[in-house]
């Protein structure tokens, strides 16, 4: 019962620090698109991840915005290992995010948000159910010392609250982000979902050593029996660490590719309730991400 609890507790901490991530590209990328692969080193099974993000911010006086936008995952799972049940409904998640935030600038250097996010999480083999829909939302406060010139060591600290209803937990979490420049060539961030460190070549490009947070949770629209059990819901949990680089072409427009391996590897069939009913895959694998995005 104990080991049940702490992995339903990683998945929910998981989950609800990764909407945080978001918020936070939410208020800097105005456009990316990006690829994930994990092949997996011992199993036929393959995992990739296309991703699209659209964000619009709209002036409404000096140094406020709302924010409105759009994100579109699409995970293809190639699972072609013998498995004693049909995989075909689970070839195809989709997982589709609308994003309404408004931030201000308040007069002692701070600022702070509020985040919406509507998601559809889910095979779509059939029409849109309730099962489908998930809320997510948080409050943030940001103080930003990186464009300070006079700072002996520009720094930028994140605090927040976050309410995640994929995580199933009836109260908001919290989360910590801080971020130090060192000198002109080493910077780092320590938090959650990701913590680097990260050498700056010169204005263009800058290499960096990660760890951070990933994964998924969707609904089963055409649920199977597996064994005797039920299956509704799948889910992903990963600990990716590596390298990464950046490469900006201009002051907005960043390609970037991390590559590395995963500590842990969760790939979880569940039931209605979110309970463990069959495990997909364990193996930890080589990582791949890459993409572009034009930033603000």
């Amino acid at each position: 019962m104990i080991l049940k609890e702490n992995k339903c507790f990683i998945l929910i901490v998981l989950f609800a620090l990764l909407f945080v991530n978001r918020v936070e590209a939410q208020l800097t990328d105005l456009v990316r698109l990006e690829y994930s692969f994990i092949p997996s080193s011992k199993s036929e099974d393959q995992y990739t991840r296309l991703r699209a993000t659209l964000n619009y911010p709209i002036k409404l006086k000096e140094k406020n915005y709302f924010i409105i936008g759009a994100e579109y995952n699409r995970i293809i799972l190639n699972l072609e290992e013998d498995y004693a049940f049909n995989t075909q409904n689970l070839n195809r998640l989709h997982i589709i995010d609308l994003n309404f935030g408004y931030t201000f600038k308040s007069k002692n250097d701070w600022r702070f948000g509020v985040n919406i996010n509507p998601r559809i999480a889910s095979t779509l083999t059939n029409p849109i159910t309730s099962d489908d829909l998930f809320l997510n939302g948080g409050v943030f406060a940001i103080k930003d010392k990186t464009e300070e010139t006079e700072a002996d060591k520009p720094y930028r600290l994140v605090l927040g609250l976050t309410y995640n209803t994929t995580a199933g937990l009836p109260y908001p979490l919290p989360f910590v982000s801080y971020f130090r420049q060192i000198n002109e060539t080493w910077s780092f961030n320590v938090g959650v979902p990701k913590s680097n460190l990260k050498y700056t070549f010169d204005r263009r490009s800058n290499l960096q050593a990660f760890a951070s947070l990933d994964g998924y949770f969707a609904n089963i629209q055409e649920s199977m029996l597996v064994g005797d059990k039920r299956v509704d819901n799948i889910s992903l949990s990963l600990v990716v660490g590596g390298l990464g680089y950046e490469y900006c072409f201009t002051k907005h427009i960043v390609a970037y590719s991390y590559i590395g391996y995963t500590f842990r590897l969760n790939n979880v069939l569940r039931n209605e309730d979110r309970e463990e009913v069959f495990k997909l895959d364990d193996l930890n694998a080589f990582y791949l991400r890459t993409g572009l995005k034009f930033k603000i």
